[in-house]
């Protein structure tokens, strides 16, 4: 049944939305899933695209965020998540999973899987989260053959190539942009910039490269916190909010934890729970119980 077994647009209908999105000069915010069902609830609220997180998929699998996670389970998670919403998905693909082939065939893989777009990075393999010290890049002539390989293995066209850079905090600014610049060159659609700093730092990149940029809100990381507002009037395209929602959650699941473990019983946590009627909305089990209905009430004629 379309729309309440999948979504109800394609995948090709979501890039196309996703491209649309980017040309409309107006920012297309991205908060990330860590579940379908936050995909769900970031659909109904009115966003703009659902983001899948390197990092959260691998806090999720109670790992640290350095290369540990593989493409099959990258993949896996995104279909989960791209499958039950309307809203593209754009996906964090760390650095391919390996050599240029391994960042071609990642591309393929992703489009199989019903992502709208992922990006790369030029951080050496195995990577680590882009908000810690300790970083290092390849050689910008390496990231280039891994940006064109994955390009040369897209069959959408629609399908958005974000090249990620993590040079700013390693080579500065500058180097940063110029990488941008030839990022842009090798065929990458967008350009992620991880851990700016300041408003600043958004305006010397946007003034600097022509396609489309990414800013990433995180928390608690090197980066001021701009509203979205303030982005788009720099003139920055995405926004991706990645780990908030995760953050969210485990703040709240620990807190009520402790509230069981020390009470005995959550009768004093209910007021912070979801209701089982808000959760039932959101998983639309009256247009279940409806399709159900109308399969299975029927009748066979004599002739039948």
């Amino acid at each position: 049944m379309t729309g309440l077994l999948g979504a109800a647009a394609s995948a090709a209908e979501k890039r196309a939305a996703f491209r649309a999105g980017l040309a409309s000069n107006r920012i297309q915010r991205f908060p990330g899933a860590f579940n379908p069902l936050v995909a769900k609830l970031i659909q109904e609220i009115g966003f703009e695209g659902v983001y899948v997180s390197g990092a959260v998929l691998s806090a999720d699998l109670g790992l640290p965020d350095i290369g540990l996670t593989t493409l099959t389970e990258v993949a896996g998670r995104g279909h989960q998540i791209a499958r039950v919403t309307d809203l593209p998905v754009l996906i964090d693909a760390d650095t391919g999973f390996g050599e240029p082939m391994s960042a071609a065939r990642t591309v393929t893989v992703l489009e199989d899987a019903g992502i709208a777009g992922c990006h790369l990075e030029d951080q050496v393999n195995p990577k680590r989260c882009g908000h810690l010290d300790g970083k290092a890049v390849v050689p910008a002539a390496e990231m280039v053959r891994r940006l064109r390989a994955a390009v040369s293995a897209r069959r959408d066209p629609n399908f958005v190539i974000c090249a990620r850079t993590d040079a700013a905090g390693i080579e500065g600014v500058d180097a940063a942009i110029e990488r941008a610049k030839a990022y842009a060159d090798a065929g990458a659609d967008m350009i992620f910039t991880e851990a700016l700093i300041t408003a600043a730092d958004f305006e010397k990149f946007r003034a600097a490269v022509s396609i489309p940029l990414l800013a990433n809100m995180t928390e608690f990381g090197k980066s001021e916190l701009l509203s979205a507002r303030t982005l788009e009037s720099i003139g920055y395209d995405a926004v991706i909010y990645p780990v908030s929602t995760l953050r969210l959650a485990m703040y709240a699941a620990e807190a009520g934890l402790r509230k069981i473990f020390d009470s005995g019983t959550q009768a004093g946590l209910l007021d912070r729970m979801q209701h089982r009627s808000r959760l039932y909305e959101l998983l639309q089990y009256e247009r279940y119980n409806e399709f159900d209905s109308d399969i299975f009430n029927f009748s066979l004629g004599r002739n039948q």
